[in-house]
């Protein structure tokens, strides 16, 4: 029997590739999303496809569960994955209660679903749970170290609630969860300057602005590219483990490297600009991936410098189409 998956945010950067997927190995595949920060255009090619189908709605709306039942028209699901939630700084500090909602209320409802029809439940959660963190490499036993009422904290602390949740409806309903902590990721389909590092740096190289450092650049990132990142995924969501586990690539550059990397790749002559490091930033941030590794079977293949390759020409594309800036707003 073919599975039915929901797939929360799947009008996102990752979740519209983890629809491709997907549809790619033929699931049937239920996508939700508000377009708030999601496009529209990422599944696009996906749109009339007879295994796939698009639910305009918001996770955390009162009215959202209903009209979940009556889109799947008495469809049971087989898995929800909940990838729904704004991720760059700048979408998340702007709608800070949003964030706060889609992480508890819309958590909530996705669990609730995934419980009515025994469907196993995948939360997607963020690497940022560790906070600006005291041990490094970042392992799932770590803690964290996370300020709760900082500007930061609405996404923080959404992800940090929404896994407390999911292992609350584990424990308590013996719910199928699983549970991944994404490092940074990148590839086509990201928003232009959307905040996040990678984007940014792309952005004003290809249009020759200049790049912004923020504090002296020695703060370190370990990047993952899209591809990767969704295999490892749906290893997790297909795998025997719970989680929560680590997917991200545990290479690790400074702010500077990348800089560097980015203009030699596009060949801009764009000057480093530095700016004060917003509150709150960590300072350094790189995944152990030995769950994954061990467990799933998973290591990411692509490197940085051919990753960038691969965004960069994508943007290089979108930019000359001038469809790189546009975003379908509610």
């Amino acid at each position: 029997m073919t599975r039915t998956t929901v797939v929360a945010g799947g009008a996102g950067f990752v979740g519209s590739h983890v629809c491709d997927r997907l549809i790619e190995r033929g699931e049937q595949v239920v996508c939700v999303d508000n377009l708030s920060t999601g496009r529209l255009g990422n599944v696009l090619d996906l749109i009339g496809h007879p295994a796939f189908r698009f639910l305009d709605a918001d996770v955390a709306a009162p009215d959202f569960t209903d009209a979940l039942r009556e889109h799947l028209g008495g469809d049971r699901v087989d898995a929800v994955m909940h990838l729904a939630s704004p991720a760059s700084p700048p979408e998340y500090l702007r709608r800070p209660i949003d964030t706060l909602d889609v992480g508890s209320i819309g958590t909530r409802q996705l669990l609730e679903i995934a419980r009515r029809d025994g469907a196993r439940f995948f939360l997607a959660s963020t690497s940022e749970v560790y906070g600006d963190p005291l041990v490094h490499p970042q392992v799932e036993t770590y803690w964290g170290h996370v300020n709760p009422i900082g500007e930061r904290s609405v996404y923080d602390e959404s992800k940090r609630f929404a896994e407390a949740l999911t292992m609350a409806y584990h424990r308590t309903y013996e719910l199928d969860v699983r549970i991944v902590r994404i490092f940074n990721t990148y590839g086509p389909r990201m928003q232009a300057a959307d905040g996040r590092v990678v984007t940014n740096f792309i952005d004003q190289a290809l249009r020759g602005r200049p790049i912004t450092i923020y504090g002296d650049g020695s703060q370190t990132r370990s990047f993952c590219y899209v591809d990767d990142e969704v295999r490892g995924l749906l290893a997790l969501l297909d795998g025997p483990v719970t989680g929560p586990v680590n997917i991200g690539n545990p290479g690790e550059f400074t702010m500077l490297e990348l800089a560097a990397l980015v203009l030699e790749l596009t060949g801009s002559d764009s000057e480093l600009v530095y700016r004060p490091l917003p509150s709150d930033d960590p300072r350094v941030r790189r995944p152990d991936i030995s769950l994954a590794r061990e467990h799933l079977g998973w290591d990411p293949s692509i490197e940085l410098r051919e990753g960038l390759e691969r965004t960069i020409a994508w943007f290089t594309a979108a930019l000359e189409a001038g469809s790189a800036e546009p975003r379908i707003r509610r």
